[in-house]
């Protein structure tokens, strides 16, 4: 069985709230996430990392693309980083591209279907919604008290 998972993460991927404004947020998701509270299979993760994770689409990643030169990054070599970092996370996003072998950030590439990395996640297991829209976004940040964007995954 596959699931879709929706996640909530800073926008900066070393950024960590509070324990009070996590608990903020997370009543918020809760209250903006249909199925929550009707008995539908809705479950709600909020994790804190040790070390900056991936938070990767799954199988929705169509294309990731250089921001340097334009060109399509494998996806295979995407899919043998996460499994390299899986356990530990990541200590540096910092990487070289192997389309141009340029210095850039593994955030700054450019995934279709978003992709992020995070030491502070709220996930959204099989919503009954595809995305929060951006006022909702916006919320979510105020509570939080820091940016935020989403990611759907496929798994």
């Amino acid at each position: 069985m596959s699931d879709d998972v929706l996640s909530i993460i800073p926008t900066d991927p070393g950024w960590q709230p509070g324990q009070d404004a996590a608990d903020r947020a997370l009543v918020l998701v809760e209250r903006l996430t249909p199925g929550v509270t009707d008995g539908a299979d809705v479950e709600i993760d909020m994790t804190w990392h040790d070390a900056v994770s991936a938070v990767d689409c799954g199988a929705n990643l169509e294309r990731i693309g250089c921001p340097l030169c334009g060109a399509s990054i494998d996806t295979q070599w995407w899919g043998d980083l996460l499994e390299a970092h899986c356990d530990d996370g990541f200590t540096t996003l910092d990487t070289v591209t192997p389309c141009c072998a340029g210095a850039t950030t593994l955030d700054a590439l450019r995934y279709e279907w978003p992709c992020g990395f995070a030491r502070f996640e709220i996930a959204v297991w099989n919503p009954e919604r595809l995305w929060f829209d951006d006022a909702e976004l916006a919320a979510v940040a105020d509570a939080l008290g820091h940016p935020v964007k989403q990611v759907r995954a496929h798994v």
